[in-house]
């Protein structure tokens, strides 16, 4: 699970009801207006699905999981294993790398090296790498902006909910016992417009961006060491080329790579990233 999205939107949710106890309200006043609740979620998602496709739709489910699902990048199993293969292929040639391809884990990776395996001209393997990452960029800014969307659209539903409620409340002038409650419930709209869009939908679509940029951060990693493997540079450059993208901190000296490849099996392989 991705703790961030979790501490945060739980840690939004709490500092809102003990701001409201603080006020002297009560948490259950938040849902004491349900059809507010209805307009603003159901009529945000409604005028964002106008914007999007289906496609993106139907993937809402498959969203909301990435939010949450925690994502890991293995950088330095990916690092070690590029190294590895450029070390054989400058001793045995790109030819022995069809073994190694066959082990890797990674489809984005695997289909790189077998490109240098198969002789591809070096720009068109890079060309062809690099537009893979530009469209699963493509695709991922779909569900960016569905969200980015909601988040817009929400507190204008939250006035719109206002704008009803206070109409109901137009109506009770001549019973003033309900005109305070009524007055409440119309300006919960707005509250709930507000929060729905700075606490969830804004905050999903920058978690979702931050994701896609991770990934395509990663993949390019993979691409400059799949270009360096090709040129048949030597493993201590290539090992150079792609801690450059990394932070410093998380850097290794050559005593810790040393002591991490002395502790690997003989003849294994770290496995990448997701595809």
């Amino acid at each position: 699970m991705d703790l961030t999205s979790i501490i945060g939107l739980v840690g939004g949710l709490v500092i809102v009801v003990v701001v409201l106890i603080l006020d002297g309200g009560s948490p259950a006043e938040l849902f004491a207006a349900p059809a507010a609740i209805l307009l603003i979620f159901g009529g945000a998602t409604a005028a964002t699905a106008i914007t999007s496709s289906m496609g993106t739709l139907t993937n809402l489910p498959k969203l909301l999981a990435i939010i949450f699902k925690s994502q890991t990048h293995h950088h330095h199993e990916i690092i070690e294993q590029l190294v590895a293969m450029a070390d054989r292929a400058r001793r045995e040639g790109l030819l022995a790398l069809e073994e190694d391809s066959k082990k890797i884990t990674d489809k984005f990776l695997q289909r790189g090296i077998m490109m240098v395996v198969d002789g591809v001209d070096p720009a068109q393997v890079r060309a062809i790498l690099e537009t893979n990452v530009q469209q699963m960029q493509s695709r991922h800014r779909a569900g960016i902006q569905f969200f980015a969307a909601a988040g817009g659209f929400a507190p204008t539903f939250g006035i719109i909910g206002t704008v009803m409620g206070l109409i109901s409340v137009l109506k009770e002038l001549d019973n003033p016992s309900k005109l305070a409650g009524s007055i409440a419930s119309a300006f919960l709209a707005t509250l709930w417009g507000l929060l729905s869009s700075n606490l969830i939908f804004l905050p999903f679509s920058a978690k979702l961006k931050l994701k896609s940029e991770e990934e395509a951060h990663t993949k390019y990693m993979m691409v400059e060491g799949i270009a360096s493997i090709q040129a048949g540079e030597n493993p201590r450059i290539v090992r150079d080329k792609l801690t450059a993208y990394l932070p410093p901190k998380e850097v290794k000296s050559e005593e810790e790579v040393a002591a991490g490849a002395a502790r690997q099996p003989q003849g294994g392989q770290a496995q990448g990233t997701r595809a």
